[in-house]
């Protein structure tokens, strides 16, 4: 018996040994395919066939995997074309054609009639008679009162707080429960210039007023994207008292050339260059980018900048003439999204 048993149990290991001797390319090519259950990197994948379809994978995680290979190829083959074409302009030297200019959404901007000519006689008239002159005629020096909504939230706080130190000769006064309407005689006669109002929603801010003082206009913006200064990474250490640079971008419309005008007036005329302190107001497709910075000077060639913050985004959403009134006022531009809003391509500032 026991002769027998050991002659079956080693036919049967032979047997075993020839049926994973079978198996064995089989597993090999499904790991080379990617798909295996262990847990092991796939290897690099090879080129796909034209005429493959990712879609027409049944199985969701091998499609996912799929996918992402997929993925990974086209990045290496815009590399490697992108070295290719590198290395021909720099063997072509003066004679390689003109880098083409990519298709963007801005340069592809919609034409608009309103664009600022900075030689036509007629902005020119404008800019020497509108509410602004004063100012840039330096008749009058800036000085700012910041006021927040009804009883505010710490956020809110903080943002006015921090505001005040960007924006030299600004005050901070915190509204209970008293109207605009009572506030803004107030300001016109303790020869504040400007009013800035940050409102908030669920401890938030939201929105900000900008009323330039004593004659308007009055700006209305939707306020987003909000960081106070503990919240930036790698910011740099508190502003000091020099009064800024103030950097204006793509400003280039009659509209978007009235609040580029009102932004400018928040800040002194003669800035002080030891500070190295920036206010960027950056237009981008109607949206206005704000960033405090401070130039670092590496060496005599290689400049950095270092953000101090706050930051935040704007977008406008009205321009009245005066100064505020809600109920009674005269708006110049409104923004109406069913209305304006037909084209991707289409700015107004």
């Amino acid at each position: 018996m026991a002769k027998a048993g050991d002659k079956s149990g080693g036919s049967g290991k032979k047997a075993l040994k020839r049926k994973a001797a079978t198996e064995e390319p089989q597993e090999a090519a499904v790991a080379e395919d990617g798909a295996t259950e262990s847990g092991v990197q796939p290897p690099k994948a090879a080129a796909f066939p034209p005429g493959f379809s990712i879609s027409e994978i049944k199985n969701k995680q091998r499609r996912h995997l799929m996918f992402t290979r997929w993925k990974q190829q086209q990045r290496k083959e815009k590399l490697a074309a992108k070295k290719k074409l590198k290395k021909e302009r720099e063997a072509l030297g003066d004679k390689a054609p003109p880098k083409p200019v990519p298709k963007t959404i801005d340069n592809q901007r919609v034409y608009d009639e309103t664009i600022v000519d900075p030689n036509d006689e007629e902005v020119a008239y404008d800019e020497a008679t509108d509410e602004f002159a004063s100012y840039f005629n330096r008749q009058t020096s800036p000085k700012i009162l910041i006021t927040t909504s009804d009883r505010p939230h710490g956020r809110t706080v903080r943002l006015c707080e921090q505001l005040s130190t960007v924006i030299p000769n600004s005050h901070v006064y915190y509204r209970r429960g008293l109207a605009l309407k009572k506030i803004i005689p107030q300001c016109i006669s303790r020869d504040f210039t400007d009013l800035i109002v940050i409102n908030e929603d669920r401890k938030t801010p939201n929105g900000l007023i900008l009323s330039h003082l004593p004659n308007g206009p009055t700006a209305h913006f939707k306020m987003s994207s909000v960081r106070l200064r503990k919240e930036i990474k790698r910011r740099g250490k508190d502003p000091t008292e020099h009064i800024p640079e103030i950097i204006l971008n793509n400003f280039t419309t009659r509209l978007g050339h009235s609040i580029g005008r009102m932004f400018a007036s928040l800040f002194p005329h003669n800035p002080q260059f030891i500070g190295r302190q920036v206010a960027t107001f950056h237009n981008q497709r109607d949206y206005i980018f704000f960033r405090f910075h401070r130039y670092i000077f590496k060496s005599e060639k290689k400049v950095g900048i270092q953000e101090l913050g706050p930051r935040f985004t704007l977008k406008l959403r009205s321009l009245q003439k005066g100064t505020f009134d809600s109920k009674y006022g005269e708006y110049e531009w409104v923004h109406k999204p069913r209305e304006m809003d037909t084209s991707r391509r289409k700015f107004h500032l």
